[in-house]
C-alpha cells in the first residue's frame, strides 16, 4: 500500500514518519520495486510536509509537469 497514488501519471507519493528513519534500506528497496513497475516515487518526511507544505506541493507539481513535457519512449 502507498500513501498517495496517481495512476494516470504513474506517480507515488510517500509520507514518512519517524519510524522510517530505522527502515531506510527497506524504503529504498520498495521505491526501486515501484520504479521497476514504471512508477516514479517521491518521498517526504512528515515534518517536511507540515513545515514546508508549499515546497512539497511545488516538488509534486514539478514532477507532474516534467512528466507532461517528457518525450514518449
Amino acid at each position: 500500500m502507498v500513501d498517495f497514488l496517481c495512476l494516470e501519471e504513474r506517480l507515488v507519493v510517500e509520507l514518512d514518519g519517524g519510524q522510517h528513519a530505522d527502515q531506510q534500506e527497506k524504503d529504498r528497496e520498495r521505491s526501486a520495486r515501484l520504479a521497476g513497475w514504471g512508477f516514479r516515487v517521491l518521498r517526504f518526511w512528515n515534518n517536511e510536509v507540515l513545515g514546508n507544505t508549499e515546497g512539497v506541493l511545488r516538488v509534486i507539481r514539478d514532477a507532474l509537469v516534467s512528466a507532461d513535457t517528457s518525450p514518449d519512449t
